[in-house]
């Protein structure tokens, strides 16, 4: 017989494969309902919504419009902002009330959000008043991407001055609470929030004692109309599990949970990767001139800052017809500088994103950036210089561009920290704006270093 201590849990994991989204495929093109529930009922909801996300559209509204296909709601909570949007377009007023009452409040005001106006109006006026009146009250009172709008209104919360089983009681009797919860919330009688206590010290204490004796007190309430960046900050700066949510008289309106954050953090650690290499938001089921259209603007700012480096190296064309190396050459310090300057750039906006870069330290640490950016151009200044000697045989060439590779990473180690920490001062986020600037700064400084000394050392 196994020992306990031997048995290992089996991790169940889905891959989609291209030979499964086919026999989909076959399935929903021959409206087979049966096997395309079969197929997809062994697998998670977030499994389900990639599938659906890797389906060519034609097949995917197909799939939606089968007759009496029933889509779990949990997986439309699982599928990306533009993707719900389409297909809750696709799905009828009544169906998606039904969706909305079986979920959480967080995950049906979501669905709400993502609804056409017109729908939007359809929708609110079929679900019960309370309701309706609650996601109304959100949506126009707390600004998008706020902690309101990622909260749930469901939580337990008891009066101060109950016991232990009156609070079990009520939690045993009550319909309306969360299905999972971790801390029970304590209220004095204006419903502020006054303390906690985790629902596990609950069941291990007796039922006479007082509610208020064993609950810690709370220190960490979320105010409704803070940033979910900065929420998402604070749990993971606190080790928090779950956390209130307060309104402006500090009244108790609703709990976040970890697994909201979680997302949260995954959204603005993609937003911010995306935004650096100048993409907005992709999904997997945008079609190619959608992306097209995403991607133009910045394409476009690139070429006008593209231009005007190149207008720096026509300022020197003399020079460069004479040494014809200089147009060989040239391109090696700009792109060193350019890789640096996006090094020290990526840091910045991570620092800044984690709150690490404050007032009190942004001198330190962008003096260190500059002195980093020193180093590195005294090292490659030693291993160009050389490199370069060997290959043409001039030590001039070599001096120019050894004086040239610590002159731009210099410039780029200071600016690639220098230029997001004045765009943050501004309120403008770092992570949209400064690839381009950065990116531009150290062309410029390259070439005008590069070509500028090419003039003086070389005689030309």
């Amino acid at each position: 017989m196994e020992n306990n201590s031997e048995i290992k849990t089996k991790k169940i994991e889905f891959n989609l494969s291209s030979s499964f989204l086919q026999e989909l495929i076959n399935k929903i093109e021959a409206k087979d309902l049966f096997s395309v529930n079969d197929l997809l009922s062994k697998l998670h909801p977030s499994d389900i919504a990639e599938v659906i996300s890797n389906l060519p559209e034609k097949n995917r509204f197909e799939l939606i419009a089968l007759e009496n296909f029933k889509i779990n709601p949990h997986v439309i909570v699982e599928l990306t902002d533009e993707l719900q949007k389409e297909i809750l377009e696709k799905i009828s007023s009544d169906r998606i009330v039904k969706i909305i009452n079986s979920l959480e409040s967080d995950n049906a005001l979501q669905i709400i959000e993502n609804l056409e106006d017109n729908k939007k109006e359809k929708v609110l006026t079929k679900i019960p008043i309370e309701d309706k009146n609650l996601f109304e009250e959100t949506l126009s009172t707390y600004p998008e991407n706020s902690a309101a709008r990622i909260m749930q209104r469901e939580f337990a919360a008891v009066p101060e001055d109950w016991t232990v089983g009156q609070t079990i009681d009520y939690l045993r009797e009550t319909s309306e609470l969360p299905k999972e919860f971790l801390e029970i919330f304590i209220i004095n009688q204006l419903n502020i929030p006054i303390g906690s206590v985790p629902s596990s010290r609950v069941l291990r204490t007796p039922r006479d004692v007082k509610m208020n004796s064993i609950m810690k007190n709370n220190k960490f309430l979320i105010p409704a109309e803070m940033d979910q960046e900065q929420v998402a900050y604070n749990f993971e700066q606190y080790n928090l599990f779950s956390a209130g949510v307060v309104d402006q008289n500090q009244k108790l309106i609703g709990m976040i949970t970890v697994d909201d954050i979680v997302t949260v953090i995954k959204e603005e650690a993609e937003e911010d990767t995306l935004r650096l290499a100048g993409v907005s938001d992709e999904e997997i089921s945008d079609s190619a001139f959608s992306i097209t259209k995403k991607r133009f603007i910045w394409l476009t700012i690139n070429l006008l800052t593209a231009i005007l480096a190149s207008t720096v190296i026509s300022l020197f064309n003399a020079s460069i017809e004479k040494v014809v190396a200089l147009a060989i050459l040239m391109p090696i310090v700009a792109s060193m500088g350019g890789n640096a300057g996006t090094q020290t750039l990526t840091v910045t906006v991570r620092l800044l994103a984690t709150k690490e870069l404050i007032s009190s330290n942004v001198n330190k640490i962008v003096s260190k950036e500059f002195l980093v950016g020193f180093y590195n151009g005294l090292i490659f200044a030693v291993i160009t210089g050389l490199a370069i000697f060997v290959w043409f045989k001039d030590y001039h060439l070599s001096l120019l561009i050894a004086v040239a590779m610590i002159i731009n990473m210099t410039a780029a180690g200071f600016f690639g920290i220098f230029i997001p920490v004045i765009l943050n001062k501004f309120k403008i986020d770092p992570a949209i704006s400064s690839s381009v600037f950065v990116t531009t700064i150290t062309d410029v400084f390259g070439f005008l270093s590069f070509l500028g000394l090419a003039s003086y050392i070389l005689q030309i």
